[in-house]
């Protein structure tokens, strides 16, 4: 992978690990993640004008990530909620680039090289291994954060495939981002409208400090993402995304006061490893 597309990706993870943090240390996760959503939508309304319009083939793209993308807010909010994030971010972050590895050389054609899935392996076993209990404690949240994160790891790589795909059909993969995060956002407004009948207007007004600093990142984020996409492979592209666990183990012991031992530090390593391998590749 290209020095400056690992460089951006990795700039990317960070900034993902920022907006799931701020997420989870509101009392609210739901309208936490819709004031995030709505906070990127506001923030793609001001730039897409100043953008090409996707091309055509890329939009049934867009309309099947919608549809994803609302599922994927609906079970974070929902995940973290039944467990800590220390536990729900990991399991979710960590399968999915198992999924997507395997999904794309059938579905694309892009088989990883021996390196490549070596580099896959290690950052998705590294990021699995943060999940690992505590002391052989069960994981906080039980059966139900287990099913709820893992339920959303196929999720995160449909969308994956998905807007991978769509970047590259796109012409312009910031683009097609802005168009995508735009059009997801009145869909959940409703679901969350559903959730919470009264006074929701109200409520995501007081959280537009949230709004507008999840908003920018995650917009961010994502934008760097597929832009790399379209210049890499899509599973790899993926994998390193993943590196944000690191980011988001700082997150948390710094702001959310959660405690790290000596098998999370090993499992940093490993993603630490397996970006190197990704590099070289």
């Amino acid at each position: 992978m290209p020095a400056d597309v690992m460089l951006l990706v990795l700039f990317g993870a960070a900034l993902h690990a920022g907006w799931n943090a701020l997420v989870k240390a509101g009392a609210d996760k739901l309208l936490d993640m819709v004031a995030v959503a709505v906070g990127s939508a506001l923030l793609c309304a001001a730039c897409v004008p100043f953008l090409p319009i996707p091309a055509r083939e890329s939009w049934p793209c867009i309309a099947a990530s919608v549809v994803i993308h609302v599922g994927y807010f609906a079970l974070v909010a929902a995940a973290y909620r039944a467990g800590e994030m220390s536990v729900a971010y990991p399991l979710m972050r960590g399968t999915a680039p198992l999924i997507v590895a395997g999904l794309s050389g059938m579905l694309l054609g892009e088989a990883l090289s021996p390196g490549g899935w070596a580099g896959v392996a290690l950052i998705s076993g590294g990021v699995l291994a943060f999940a690992v209990p505590r002391r052989g404690g069960a994981a906080p949240g039980g059966g139900r954060a287990l099913a709820l994160a893992l339920g959303n790891a196929a999720v995160i790589a449909g969308y994956t495939l998905v807007d991978g795909l769509g970047a590259r059909l796109s012409g312009h993969a910031a683009a097609y981002t802005l168009w995508l995060l735009l059009l997801a956002a009145p869909p959940l407004l409703v679901y969350a409208r559903l959730r919470r009948p009264e006074g929701l207007g109200v409520k995501l007004m007081q959280r537009w400090r949230v709004a507008a600093l999840g908003g920018i990142c995650t917009t961010a984020s994502y934008t760097l993402a597929l832009w790399a996409m379209t210049r890499a492979p899509i599973a790899t592209v993926a994998a390193l995304r993943e590196t944000s666990i690191l980011f988001a183990m700082l997150l948390a012991s710094v702001a959310l006061k959660e405690r790290f031992g000596l098998k999370r530090h090993a499992a940093a390593a490993a993603i630490a490893c397996g970006a190197a391998m990704l590099r070289l590749a």
